[in-house]
C-alpha cells in the first residue's frame, strides 16, 4: 500500500484529502507545516508528496527543495490556492510532479497521483538496475570516510607517499581499517596492476611463517610433499601487506630483514637466492618500541618497516565520523545484503556516535547490520539503538563504560542524571508530566533540569 504525506497549514483540507485518499487505499500521514514536513521526510520513507505553498515556517517551495535534494526518487505534486504560472514554472525546475490549484478536481487528482507514482515506480527500479550494474563493475574497495582531522590526514599521507617506494608501517586498534589503509596505498600506487599479497603473521604458526613467506621446496621437511612459492614471490611487483607483524617470530623477523635489505629470497630447503620486487606495508596493533625494549622486536627490522608512520585513530576519538561510517554501511547492506532499507535517523545517530566503539569500525558494522535487522518500520530510532544496542557501550556494560569515562564525581553525577532523564522522557514518549510524576519530582522541577542538562526533544 503506497504511503502518502499530506502537507498543508489547513486542517480541513488535510482531512479532506485524508477521507478521499483513504477510500483509495492508500495510507496516508499528515504534516501541519513544513517544519514538521521535513522532519517527517527525514526519519522514514514516503512513496508521494501532496504539499501546500503557502506555509508558516518553511513554506512548500522551500520544502520542494529539500525533498528533491534528499529524497530525489519521491514525487512531489504542489497543491496551491495561491497559484501563479511563476509559481507552478518555479516548483517544475525544483522537481515537482505537477501544479494543481485549489479547490483540486478529484478525479484530476487522482489520475495525478496514480501516474506520480507510477513514475517514481520507474525511476527506482531504473536506479536498482543502474547501480547492480554499477557493483557488477565496481571495486570492493571501501573508501575511506570520515572527515575528522585525523582522517583527513591519513587521506593526505596516502596521496603522498603512494606514489613513492617508500615502506610504511600502519598502527591502530583492531577493527580501526588498517588493512583499508594498505589497499588505498597499494590502489593509488604505480604497482596498482600488480598484486596486493595479505599474511596475517598472528594466523600462522611461528614454525610455518617462514614458509608462508618464502615457500619452501620439495622435501624439505615432513609434509613438504610438493614446492611452494612464497608470499614474497606472489607478491613480485605489487605490494605485501604484512598484518600484525608484531606478533611475527624472531627467527621470521631476521628473515623478512635480510628478504628487504637484499630484496632477495631463498626458499625452504632451498640453496637459490630469487629476486624480487616487492613493496611491504605492514600494520600493527601493538607498540613496537616498547616490543623492541622488550626484545620481542628487532630494532633494525622496525627501522626498515617504520619509514612512513601512520595511525589510525580509534573510532571514539573521531566520533563525528560514526553518522558518515553507519550510513555508508546501512546503504551498502541494503543494496547488496537483501537487508531492510531503512533510514538511520538523527536521533538514532546520535545516540550511536556515543558509544564506546572498542572494536572500532568492525563493531559498528556488525551493530548497523543488527539495527537494520531487529529495528521496525522505515527509521531506526534511538529507542532501537537503548534496546539492541545498549545505552553506554555497543560491546561491554554500559554502566561499566559511564564508569569508566570519569574521574571527578560532580561530571559523573551530572552525566548520570542526564541519561536518566532522556531515558524517562523517551520511556515516556516525551510527555514532561507523565515523566515527572513517574520519577516524583514536580513538573516545573524537571523542566528546570531540562534546562539545565540542555536536554530537547530529538537528542539521542
Amino acid at each position: 500500500m503506497p504511503t502518502l504525506l499530506i502537507v498543508d497549514d489547513e486542517r480541513a483540507i488535510r482531512r479532506t484529502l485524508r477521507e478521499i485518499l483513504e477510500y483509495e487505499d492508500y495510507e496516508v500521514e499528515e504534516a501541519e507545516d513544513g517544519e514538521q514536513a521535513v522532519a517527517l521526510l527525514r526519519t522514514r520513507k514516503y512513496d508521494l508528496a501532496l504539499l501546500d505553498v503557502k506555509m508558516p515556517k518553511r513554506d512548500g517551495l522551500e520544502v520542494l527543495q529539500i525533498a528533491s535534494d534528499e529524497v530525489p526518487e519521491m514525487p512531489v505534486i504542489m497543491i496551491s490556492g495561491h497559484g501563479t504560472v511563476e509559481t507552478a514554472v518555479e516548483a517544475t525546475r525544483r522537481g515537482a510532479y505537477d501544479f494543481i490549484e485549489k479547490p483540486p478536481d478529484l478525479n484530476r487528482l487522482l489520475v495525478t497521483i496514480r501516474n506520480a507514482l507510477d513514475r517514481g515506480q520507474i525511476v527506482n527500479e531504473n536506479r536498482r538496475l543502474k547501480q547492480a550494474i554499477a557493483d557488477e563493475h565496481e571495486t570492493d574497495l571501501t573508501p575511506i570516510l570520515g572527515e575528522s582531522v585525523a582522517i583527513r590526514a591519513i587521506k593526505d599521507t596516502i596521496d603522498r607517499v603512494a606514489p613513492t617506494e617508500a615502506r610504511v608501517l600502519i598502527t591502530g586498534e583492531n577493527g580501526t581499517g588498517k588493512e583499508l589503509v594498505a589497499r588505498w596505498i597499494h590502489e593509488k600506487s604505480p604497482r596498482r596492476g600488480g598484486a596486493m599479497v595479505e599474511v596475517n603473521c598472528a594466523a600462522i604458526p611461528s614454525e610455518l611463517i617462514e614458509s608462508e613467506l618464502f615457500g619452501h621446496e620439495k622435501g624439505s621437511f615432513t609434509g613438504a610433499m610438493k614446492q611452494r612459492i612464497g608470499k614474497f614471490e606472489q607478491a613480485d611487483g605489487g605490494t605485501l601487506f604484512l598484518d600484525e607483524v608484531g606478533d611475527m617470530s624472531l627467527a621470521a623477523q631476521a628473515k623478512v630483514l635480510r628478504a628487504l635489505q637484499e630484496n632477495r629470497i631463498t626458499r625452504v630447503g632451498g640453496d637459490r637466492s630469487i629476486p624480487v620486487n616487492v613493496r611491504v606495508v605492514a600494520a600493527t596493533n601493538k607498540d613496537l618500541l616498547k616490543a623492541v625494549e622488550a626484545g620481542q622486536f628487532r630494532e633494525d627490522l622496525y627501522h626498515r618497516l617504520a619509514v612512513i608512520l601512520v595511525h589510525v585513530p580509534p573510532l571514539r576519538e573521531r566520533r563525528q565520523d560514526v553518522p558518515l561510517i553507519a550510513r555508508h554501511i546501512a546503504e551498502k547492506m541494503a543494496r547488496r545484503g537483501g537487508l531492510p532499507s531503512r533510514v538511520l535517523s538523527e536521533d538514532a545517530l546520535d545516540r550511536l556516535q556515543r558509544l564506546d566503539w572498542r572494536g572500532n569500525v568492525r563493531e559498528l558494522h556488525n551493530v548497523v547490520e543488527r539495527l537494520l535487522i531487529l529495528s521496525e518500520g522505515d527509521a531506526v530510532t534511538a529507542r532501537d539503538v537503548e534496546r539492541y544496542v545498549g545505552a553506554g557501550s555497543a560491546s561491554g556494560n554500559p554502566l561499566q563504560s559511564l564508569l569508566e569515562q570519569f574521574d571527578d564525581f560532580t561530571a559523573f553525577r551530572d552525566r548520570a542524571v542526564e541519561l536518566f532523564l532522556l531515558h524517562q522522557l523517551e520511556k515516556h514518549a516525551w510527555n514532561v508530566s507523565r515523566t515527572a510524576e513517574t520519577i516524583g519530582i514536580q513538573r516545573s522541577h524537571l523542566y528546570n533540569m531540562m534546562g539545565k542538562y540542555g536536554i530537547e526533544r530529538g537528542e539521542g
